[in-house]
């Protein structure tokens, strides 16, 4: 990681801590690199950053209803791709039927946020229950299936390029934001020996956007037993416990649940806002100049963001600060909250993020306006 100039220099007004006792009258803005673990510094400027009267460009803010016009399919390769680039695919995936035929990924590994619904997952390593809020890791090449109890929608990540990891937690320590126990692994219980072992069985592998079918005259899940460092794992938002800090509002960073060196994936799990009178307690404005930001909406009222219903995507490119909606950095001027509710998905993604063609309607088209003053 880079480390800037090897000093740190105040010019003009300036407070003496980032992110609290702001200069009267200023609105903080962050200049970071490296995803806020590089180097970094805070402006005070007299009017708020996103004030614009005008976005026009590939570089606007976006934000989308993920699920709008998403039809069934009975394999997460048939959804629609919604945004990615070399390291990262992003799908929604809606499903209500046992799936068919097993999927195996080998463009990479593949990480399930379960929006709505429950049921089983079976795979090469056991059987999990899912539920609501659970993260379903399933390593490269792992082939799997689900079988749900109840209609369930998927926000589909797939790491194309490294192998998706739990960040270290440095000086917070291994048992930071969610102990390594709450990681739970599949079980080759009575549920995963009775799935039709005599049934005929196909496997989809997925490589480069195409698909290979492997056709078996008995159901390839039929391991006895393994070990080894490699597994599938669930992981629900509610075994968060997040890095809180009374005094300054901590960057998103320390959400990081997941991640590879192309992007990082946090979780925003309902947690307490500061308490300090002096402390921001919403996102203090930014520019984190080497990643694209974007933020899949699961459930709650999200705190810095105006109309953004559970389901929607925002997608902020670099090089266009962004931070909280006029409502929300005035609801935090009167300390009117004093906890948040909301949970979110967040990937910040190195390469910039490409977004397909979406769906009529989908879109907020003047999204990038929201922060006018002027706005409802």
């Amino acid at each position: 990681m880079s480390k800037g100039l090897p000093l740190s220099k105040s010019e003009g007004t300036a407070s003496r801590q980032a992110h609290a006792d702001l200069p009267a009258g200023t609105y903080e803005r962050e200049i970071g690199r490296d995803g806020f673990f590089g180097p970094v510094s805070q402006l005070h400027h007299r009017h708020k950053p996103t004030g614009w009267t005008r976005i026009e460009g590939p570089l606007r803010p976006r934000a989308f209803d993920a699920g709008l016009g998403t039809t069934e399919s009975a394999s997460p390769f048939g959804a629609p791709r919604l945004l990615g680039n070399a390291a990262l695919d992003v799908r929604f995936w809606r499903t209500s039927r046992a799936m068919p035929v097993l999927a195996r990924n080998a463009d990479g590994d593949m990480l399930l946020f379960v929006h709505e619904g429950a049921g089983a997952l079976f795979c090469d390593f056991g059987h999990l229950d899912y539920r609501d809020g659970d993260y379903l890791l399933l390593p490269r090449g792992t082939a799997w299936r689900l079988e749900p109890r109840a209609p369930s929608a998927l926000l589909v990540i797939e790491a194309t390029e490294a192998m998706l990891s739990v960040p270290e937690r440095g000086l917070l320590g291994q048992h930071a934001i969610f102990d390594p126990a709450a990681l739970e692994t599949p079980k080759l219980d009575d549920a995963f020996r009775a799935q039709s072992p005599d049934k005929p069985w196909r496997i989809e592998v997925k490589r480069r956007y195409a698909i290979t079918t492997i056709d078996y005259p008995y159901n390839p899940l039929d391991a006895i037993g393994w070990h080894g460092t490699l597994m599938a794992a669930r992981l629900n938002w509610r075994d968060l416990r997040p890095v809180l800090s009374d005094r300054m509002h901590l960057p998103p960073s320390v959400h990081a649940t997941f991640g590879c060196p192309g992007f990082v994936v946090c979780t925003f799990a309902p947690r307490p806002l500061e308490g300090d009178p002096n402390a921001l307690n919403v996102p203090f404005f930014h520019d984190n100049v080497d990643y694209d930001e974007m933020i899949f909406y699961h459930r709650g009222s999200f705190f810095s963001r105006d109309n953004i219903a559970p389901g929607w995507i925002t997608v902020h490119p670099s090089g266009i600060t962004h931070g909280p909606h006029p409502k929300a950095f005035a609801s935090a001027a009167t300390r009117a909250r004093t906890s948040t509710d909301e949970v979110a998905v967040m990937i910040d993604s190195r390469a910039p993020i490409d977004l397909a063609t979406l769906p009529k309607g989908a879109e907020w088209e003047d999204y990038a306006m929201s922060w006018r003053e002027d706005k409802p």
